[in-house]
């Protein structure tokens, strides 16, 4: 095997964000980009030498290109065996299952998650370490400095590997493996959940499911496991093919991106009962029943509260956690049950330490992501299938489970508006200007509302004692309600302003408003807050989920 030192310059913008590098197709492309990233996270995983690796993405465009590459380096760096999925192809949370599975040093994963793909669409590359998780903060800023004063990289002189089937073969010293994406992972989800008990349901004619892969990864994994092994309704996986583009869509399962869905689901008493949607790389998820919609933060209040009634989790469980953003119904679950529940800043590797330290068994995020400690990273067809299991063992609807829920622990109305593509400056200096205010807010009124609490969220983690702040503003109101503001990282164009809006309402006689419609006292009060209008131009918000 020959290998090439390529001399190259470095790139000012290789920042990764919660979640790896996320840039356009066309910013991956130009000359040395991916190559001096992807030396950059070698340089600083001297762990992968000699040993295993995990490789795979969502397959959108540039997925198979960029693997050829990273193979390549990967032999130059002495890496010992890839593990890559066939046709590129990898869920997320395959990745992870693969890496702890096989006890791997680390993994690379393909994805821009649920933003658009297409060659003009987003591309995102991103490095999981040995636990199966993120890579954590100080990981991630090492990869960042190493970039900006790279001079080179080494790459092997050899012929592409073949991805369109299962087989192994060489470059030079490493093996690559080309392995069936689904197998291990479906393996692991018939030991987490009772499969027989599901399979009856369809068998028995008792219920009808219809799952959106949206064209993105997760279509192999849901007929795999959906229409082959739980003997799913015919036609039960739609968009099931996975394509570069996405078929044109985007790949967020949320109210506003799966349309299609959406429109099945509400058709009337013909409709499947349940229906369920995942995004580009699959480690989001989408609940839904006929005419209902699960709020993602009430599912993992759903999921924490039953979790004992499913096989895997069947001796109960140590904890829970959430991101800032995410409804505090959660918090009311586990404070009844006597369990520890965890606030944490948004991103998946924050779970990580909590997880591993056995502290929680559930997390969730409000942007459609829960997961287990089965894995370390959240996962999409995991919470269907926690979702069918509860549905078989409790033999109620979407909606019946959902309402028994509210009347025992009371509703949290909560949505979020999302402002993108605003104007970087614009909307650091709305963050700038409410963060300068926080500390003056609390005892003020607006309307029926008094603020308790204004902050800027900082958290110390409870395992390492590091210290993550400026997280998003958070305030807090005497009854229990919360607005949350917070700029996204994982756009590729200007900055996504989030706003986060909750009510608490334990009047069972109240827990049929519109969501719009009940918050809309606490709406009004984000944007004077916030002064949305007056600093954006935004008359309203571009995505409300």
């Amino acid at each position: 095997m020959n290998i090439s030192t390529i001399s190259t310059t470095p790139f000012a913008d290789q920042k990764p964000g919660t979640s790896g590098l996320r840039k356009k197709v066309t910013v991956f492309q130009q000359t040395n980009y991916l190559e001096n990233f992807v030396q950059s996270i070698f340089e600083n995983a001297p762990q992968l030498k000699g040993d295993l690796m995990v490789l795979g993405g969502d397959g959108r465009f540039y997925n198979k290109q960029a693997i050829q590459v990273i193979l390549k380096m990967a032999a130059a760096y002495g890496i010992k065996r890839v593990l890559v999925g066939e046709n590129g192809l990898l869920s997320t949370p395959a990745v992870s299952c693969l890496i702890r599975k096989n006890k791997a040093a680390g993994g690379i994963i393909l994805s821009a998650s649920h933003n658009p793909g297409g060659e003009n669409g987003d591309f995102g590359i991103k490095f999981n370490i040995a636990n199966g998780g993120p890579a954590p903060t100080t990981f991630t800023d090492a990869v960042f400095e190493t970039s900006k004063r790279l001079t080179e990289y080494q790459i092997a002189e050899c012929d592409d590997i073949t991805l369109d089937h299962q087989h192994s073969s060489q470059i030079g010293d490493m093996q690559v493996d080309v392995i069936d994406p689904v197998a291990d992972y479906a393996e692991l989800m018939g030991y987490l959940f009772d499969f027989d008990k599901i399979r009856s349901l369809f068998s028995l004619g008792l219920l009808s499911m219809c799952f959106d892969a949206m064209n993105a990864v997760t279509g192999p994994y849901a007929k795999a496991i959906f229409e082959k092994s739980l003997s799913a309704n015919s036609g039960a996986v739609i968009n099931g093919v996975p394509l570069e583009d996405f078929g044109g869509g985007h790949p967020d399962p949320n109210l506003a991106h799966a349309e299609e869905l959406v429109d099945i689901l509400n058709a009337g008493p013909s409709a499947p009962q349940f229906g369920a949607a995942s995004d580009g790389d699959g480690d989001r998820n989408m609940i839904i029943g006929q005419d209902f919609f699960v709020n993602p933060s009430d599912s993992l209040a759903i999921m924490t509260a039953n979790a004992h009634l499913l096989p895997g989790y069947s001796q109960g469980i140590c904890g829970v956690a959430r991101s800032l953003p995410t409804s505090r119904a959660v918090d009311k679950v586990a404070e009844a049950m006597g369990i520890e529940c965890y606030e944490t800043p948004t991103g998946w590797k924050y779970f990580g330490n909590l997880l591993d330290d056995n502290r929680i068994t559930l997390c969730g995020e409000e942007s459609f992501g829960s997961g287990s400690d089965h894995i370390r990273e959240k996962d999409g067809i995991w919470a269907v299938l926690f979702w069918l299991n509860l549905i078989a063992v409790k033999q109620q609807s979407v909606e019946q489970i959902t309402r028994e829920h509210w009347k025992q622990f009371g509703r949290h109305y909560y949505t979020r508006h999302d402002y993108e593509a605003i104007d970087s400056k614009i909307a650091d200096d709305m963050i700038q200007s409410m963060r300068d205010k926080a500390g003056s807010l609390a005892g003020q009124a607006f309307g029926d509302y008094v603020v308790e609490l204004c902050d800027d969220f900082s958290y110390t983690d409870p395992v390492d004692n590091s210290i993550t702040e400026h997280q998003g503003i958070r305030i807090l109101f005497d009854d229990e309600s919360r607005i949350v503001f917070r700029l996204s990282g994982t756009g590729t164009e200007g900055a996504t302003l989030r706003v986060y809006i909750e009510r608490y309402v334990t009047d069972a006689d109240k827990h049929d408003l519109p969501t719009q419609d009940a918050l809309t006292e606490l709406i009004d009060i984000a944007n004077e807050i916030a002064q949305i209008k007056q600093r954006s131009g935004r008359e309203a918000p571009d995505v409300i989920t």
